[in-house]
């Protein structure tokens, strides 16, 4: 599945998400960062995380990532302007990468 063609949707991982992102994190040769995390999904597969704040991420290194995490860091710095968190969704909104949808 190549990310830059590919139905993308950013969400707010929940606790099924864990084995996903441990394991993206290994793959990245990285910790788990700590906390809440958004993750890029493509068809059930995360490719990218970033923490809530934005300031950290963890990403697949054998696919073309670095757009998608730059959109998780633009969208975690906006949330945390508007005050949203896990559980507020804030809409849908069409972005550049194929098709991107965002869930929160």
């Amino acid at each position: 599945m190549n990310p830059l063609t590919a139905t993308v949707s950013i969400r707010w991982a929940g606790p099924a998400d864990e084995a996903a992102i441990a394991t993206l994190a290994a793959l990245d040769s990285r910790a788990r960062p700590p906390g809440q995390m958004l993750v890029a999904d493509a068809g059930g597969e995360i490719l990218a995380a970033v923490t809530a704040d934005g300031t950290q991420a963890i990403a697949d290194p054998f696919r073309p990532t670095m757009a998608l995490v730059s959109k998780l860091a633009a969208r975690a710095a906006e949330l945390s302007r508007e005050g949203s968190g896990p559980g507020r969704a804030s809409g849908r909104r069409r972005l550049g990468l194929g098709v991107l949808r965002r869930l929160v």
